[in-house]
């Protein structure tokens, strides 16, 4: 992924692995924190700085566990953590199990409530990620924000008011046509407020870094974003766009 950065001028790359505790495939999500941290600063020192690698975890958000989140985020000395909803009453809705028992519109308004109880729980965490995940694997395709405005607007109140941004995350492209979010909730949270945008490629592999990355900028410019952010030792970095 390093190598990947710096062939496609990237001049900061932050990494951020996923955690997951009470995953309902045990250990698929559970890292090891030190060894992760000691391969990545290994391969910091052999970038010598070009690009820039900072240290990130993906974390995921349970509205039950506020405690041992808290305890995890203050485990290791990241840079970046972003707080990710993979999960609501025990299912990923990665799996059709999920959309099976909840249906496809009930299935999104759940998971939404539950994200909303999450950010309200629990709060040491950077930017909320990939905010419309769940519509990734909803059989509902003609997903309509507006649908869930009352939900969604109170997520992003949330976030506004204690100072949280979103991720702009590019996979949508691939999988739904736009960066997640969709381009109603990320204009929702600037009228709402909200300054703080990171910019990620949820890439997983090499070949995908920073892919579809022109969409981003141009869905944060539609928006009426005039910057994005990086973080280095939790504290925000604006960058003109």
């Amino acid at each position: 992924m390093a190598a990947a950065a710096a062939d496609k001028g990237l001049k900061t790359l932050c990494v951020t692995e996923h955690h997951d505790f009470d995953y309902p495939e045990a250990d698929e999500f559970f890292l090891d924190v030190p060894a992760y941290r000691e391969e990545l600063f290994r391969v910091r020192d052999e970038f010598e700085g070009k690009p820039e690698i900072l240290f990130g975890v993906e974390l995921g958000l349970l509205s039950y566990m506020p405690d041992t989140l808290r305890k995890f985020a203050k485990s290791a000395d990241f840079d970046f953590i972003i707080g990710s909803a993979h999960q609501i009453d025990g299912f990923d809705p990665y799996y059709p199990e999920y959309f099976e028992k909840m249906g496809g519109r009930n299935g999104i308004l759940h998971f939404f409530e539950e994200m909303l109880a999450s950010v309200k729980a629990f709060d040491d965490y950077d930017v909320l990620g990939h905010f419309d995940y769940i519509v990734r694997y909803s059989p509902e395709k003609s997903y309509f924000p507006p649908d869930y405005r009352e939900v969604i607007d109170e997520i992003l109140k949330t976030l506004v008011a204690g100072g949280k941004g979103i991720e702009i995350n590019s996979k949508g492209v691939s999988t739904l046509g736009y960066p997640h979010p969709h381009p109603f909730v990320l204009k929702r949270y600037n009228e709402l407020g909200g300054e703080i945008v990171t910019v990620g490629s949820d890439a997983h592999e090499g070949a995908r870094v920073a892919a579809d990355f022109d969409k981003a900028e141009q869905a944060l410019t539609a928006a009426g974003f005039e910057y994005y952010t990086i973080f280095r030792k939790r504290s925000p970095h604006f960058i003109k766009l």
